[in-house]
């Protein structure tokens, strides 16, 4: 029996017809409507819209209008005003605390990885012991000695993903300093410096890029709920969290005031995830070396 010379090359030709079709179209929608949040976010300050913290900009309790697109709250503040500046501290703590966890869990990830040996035992204690503790729960106690202010939920979100981000990274090193065009660097004398720097790194960012915007989608999620729990922004100040937690004691007069927050914050999450998962399919590093 003779075995097809293109047999082997099935598996990776299966994930190359895919890539070949493109990111789809549930990416584009989810990334279309991550810009637009980060967008409005961004600009909220230039745009015609209500002082998010002025009482009465409207009847209280008031349903969606030309006047006021998400209706009022029950103290008459504008809902869609409040919802776009509330994003900006929930989008904020999201990439720079997802930011703070890259640099310094891919660094971390990056040397218990290559250099194998104590320091890939002690990065990867350290890692299980954080990774052990309910991240909702440390998050609590970090923010809890910090004192309350988004500076210090963001900074707490970053320290929490310090951990899940080094092993990630940790992984995808082991996987690549194996391979050939490593060994092949070794043998040509190519310092671990240079490895690290042409060889390594560009092999295991796509890895943690993709995955980062998940990552962003937790870390806005957990923003939300320390938020919820009086721990970041104080009132009058909106962010996603403190908005639902604020409606949650009205929502039989004035519904929208938790319903719109909990809306936006669900498809950006949303959205953040399934483009995520598009690009980590896509930007398989494994599918390219293996």
């Amino acid at each position: 029996m003779t075995t097809s010379p293109t047999a082997g090359n099935g598996p990776r030709k299966g994930r190359k017809a895919r890539r070949a079709r493109g990111l789809g179209v549930v990416f584009w929608l989810s990334a279309a409507w991550v810009t637009l949040v980060v967008a409005l976010a961004a600009v909220a300050g230039l745009l015609p819209l209500a002082d998010p913290a002025a009482v009465g900009a409207g009847d209280p309790g008031l349903g969606p209008s030309a006047a006021h697109l998400l209706g009022t709250d029950e103290l008459g503040r504008d809902l869609f005003s409040r919802v776009v500046h509330g994003a900006r501290i929930s989008l904020v703590a999201g990439f720079v605390s997802i930011t703070l966890g890259l640099v310094a869990g891919g660094t971390l990830g990056l040397i218990a990885g290559f250099r194998r040996g104590a320091a890939d035992t002690v990065v990867t204690t350290l890692a299980n012991s954080l990774l052990a503790f309910p991240a909702l729960v440390l998050a609590l106690a970090v923010v809890t000695f910090l004192g309350q202010s988004p500076q210090n939920v963001t900074l707490t979100i970053g320290l929490v993903s310090v951990a899940p981000i080094a092993m990630v990274v940790r992984g995808a090193t082991i996987g690549c300093a194996g391979r050939e065009y490593v060994v092949a660097a070794r043998m040509l004398g190519a310092k671990n410096r240079r490895i690290i720097l042409r060889e390594i790194i560009p092999n295991v960012a796509p890895v943690a890029l993709s995955l980062s915007l998940v990552w962003v989608a937790t870390a806005i999620v957990a923003e939300g709920s320390l938020a919820y729990l009086g721990l970041s922004v104080q009132p009058p100040t909106p962010s996603w969290g403190a908005m639902i937690a604020e409606g949650r004691n009205t929502l039989a007069e004035s519904p929208g005031t938790a319903l719109w927050p909990s809306l936006f914050m669900f498809l950006t999450v949303l959205g953040l995830n399934f483009a995520g998962d598009r690009l980590r399919d896509r930007l398989d590093v494994k599918g390219d070396v293996s």
